[in-house]
């Protein structure tokens, strides 16, 4: 699994790092990112960051 946020569409809000924070925190901008894209294999709270993100920055790729 590969994940990423779109930094030109993220708003900063921290909904995924509400729901996942062992993948997703923000950065000193104010926009999220990956940290740790590795841990969506065994974190099982990717799906829900992507699904909650209210503007549809975070995009989950399977390999």
């Amino acid at each position: 699994m590969h994940v990423r946020v779109d930094e030109d569409t993220c708003i900063g809000c921290g909904t995924c790092e509400e729901i996942c924070p062992a993948v997703f925190h923000l950065k000193d901008d104010g926009k999220s990112e990956a940290y740790d894209p590795e841990a969506c294999d065994f974190a099982g709270c990717c799906e829900a960051a992507e699904e909650n993100c209210p503007v549809e920055a975070i995009h989950i790729e399977q390999d």
